[in-house]
């Protein structure tokens, strides 16, 4: 069911969107060389239990999950690019890691994501990234009331295509809310004018996510962690985006 929000409850989930931004911005910066992937996961649970927010992701047991996540932070490196499960191992200089975050606060759900290099960075890592973010800021852009999904999935898509990139449309944005998963679907490829009008009040989260020269995944054997088919890497840029009367509102913004 598609829930609209009324300008008070999309006030209410601020705090929810500030919170998620931050734990991306202090999990990025400790995100060093040398660093384990559960110890970001730590500082992710360690800032979750300061603020007494609750984690979307720990008991979360979808029907594509093995079994329930068990941690609170995605964090997938390399060929990895979605639902990345936290793990023993320590980060390499170079690694293209992404960070995919959701939290509730005061019952109000906010999801965000961002891709960083930890080290020294490949020139086709950054680019990749680069059109994860733009996409993000094009699907924003052309969220806006009156329009339709049709319109953010084509924005998207648009500036992927222009890089030469594939678009897998098996997962994308979702409806956010009381709950972190809800309708309607986002898919990061569509034709504009069609789908969902985006009415105000409607809250959903517009995530980009690309492969370097594949559009196809597979799960890894953790259940849980989703693989480019080809081995090449991948980025992810999310952010959780009210409509409004007056055009998107950016509620995960630093």
């Amino acid at each position: 069911m598609i829930e609209l929000r009324t300008p008070a409850e999309i006030e209410q989930m601020r705090p929810a969107g500030r919170f998620v931004a931050e734990v991306l911005a202090e999990t990025a910066a400790a995100a060093k060389v040398g660093v384990n992937l559960l110890e970001l996961d730590r500082i992710a649970h360690d800032l979750i239990r300061r603020r007494g927010a609750e984690s979307c992701y720990i008991d979360y047991h979808p029907s594509f999950g093995a079994s329930p996540f068990g941690k609170v932070i995605c964090t997938s490196v390399n060929d990895a690019v979605l639902h990345g499960l936290p793990h023993d191992y320590r980060l390499r200089d170079g690694d293209l890691l992404s960070l995919d975050f959701a939290a509730s606060v005061d019952g109000w759900v906010a999801d965000s994501a961002v891709s960083i290099v930890v080290g020294s960075a490949r020139d086709e890592d950054l680019r990749l990234i680069d059109t994860t973010r733009r996409a993000l800021t094009a699907g924003i852009a052309a969220a806006q009331p009156g329009g339709r999904i049709g319109d953010i999935s084509a924005a998207i898509a648009a500036v992927a295509h222009a890089e030469g990139y594939s678009i897998n449309t098996q997962f994308g944005g979702h409806g956010v809310g009381r709950t972190m998963h809800g309708d309607p679907h986002v898919p990061n490829d569509g034709r504009a004018g069609r789908g969902f009008p985006l009415k105000p009040g409607l809250v959903i989260a517009i995530e980009p996510w690309f492969l370097e020269t594949t559009d196809e995944i597979f799960t890894d054997p953790d259940g849980w962690t989703l693989r480019s088919a080809d081995g090449s890497r991948g980025a992810h840029s999310e952010h959780t985006v009210a409509i409004t009367a007056d055009g998107p509102l950016v509620l995960s913004a630093p």
